[in-house]
């Protein structure tokens, strides 16, 4: 448990408060009063979700000191357009006959990626925004990217190029999903646990408790507070939801670790 910035004090005060456990944090609630200002840090411990974002082959962990570091190939598993000209292409090569969609001259390529993410996430005081290529990692190893196209341009145009799961490759042959993964949706469920942002914080689908989630219940940031299958005792949540910002809004709610590839 740690305080911080206790303090401006101008006159002899009496401090009441209570102690109460949040999964495995502690956090101290006061009253501000007789001008004492509190603020109490929590954070969170995400091992529970570690096992299910390392499950495939193609994805992995270690903890060293407080940081989680996860290595990714960022080759999906599934199937995808844009495996044709590839290693994958007679296993994971498939057609995309939607409507509208153009097929990037880009192609899917394996990485090398390593995201260190912290173990016990907690809100940063000063809320930095996503950067531009990985902001997070999805269960299948596939970085999540944030809601602008290169330059800083909205989807619009962009949006034609993703397959029918939602993801492209970059230039570079980075596949990634900026909006909903369907493949893990499809496969887990709307409500499942579908990755880690940079900040540690988990991302979960576009449902809760049976119903949609919209931005009116998620604050500017794109998550909010409450219980989840696998914190049964809540935790900051970011959701996927079908309108912008879809993954994120305006920053990360918590101090974002670092990715290299």
């Amino acid at each position: 448990m740690k305080i911080i910035s206790v303090i401006k004090l101008f006159a002899m005060a009496t401090l009441t408060g209570y102690i109460a456990s949040l999964n495995g944090a502690e956090k101290i609630a006061t009253e501000p009063f007789n001008n004492v200002t509190i603020f109490a840090e929590t954070s969170y411990d995400i091992t529970p979700v570690l096992e299910k974002l390392t499950a495939l082959e193609t994805v992995s962990y270690k903890i060293v000191g407080d940081m989680v570091y996860v290595y990714a190939t960022g080759v999906p598993n599934h199937k995808s357009p844009y495996f044709i000209d590839t290693q994958w292409e007679k296993e994971k090569y498939v057609d995309n006959t939607s409507r509208g969609f153009h097929l990037n001259p880009n192609r899917i390529e394996t990485q090398d990626y390593e995201f260190r993410i912290p173990l016990h996430p907690k809100e940063s005081r000063v809320k930095r925004a996503t950067n531009m290529g990985p902001m997070g990692i999805a269960i299948n190893g596939v970085p999540f990217f944030n809601q602008y196209a290169a330059g800083g341009a909205a989807l619009t145009r962009e949006i034609r190029s993703f397959d029918q799961y939602n993801g492209h490759p970059t230039a570079r042959g980075n596949y990634h999903y900026h909006i909903e993964p369907t493949y893990l949706t499809d496969e887990y469920g709307s409500e499942a646990f579908l990755g880690l942002l940079l900040d540690g914080f988990p991302v979960y689908g576009p449902m809760e408790k049976g119903t949609a989630v919209d931005g009116d219940r998620l604050d500017e940031y794109h998550g909010h507070f409450g219980v989840t299958a696998d914190f049964p005792n809540g935790i900051y949540h970011y959701h996927i939801t079908p309108d912008a910002p879809y993954i994120n809004g305006d920053g990360f709610f918590g101090n974002p670790g670092t990715v290299s590839n």
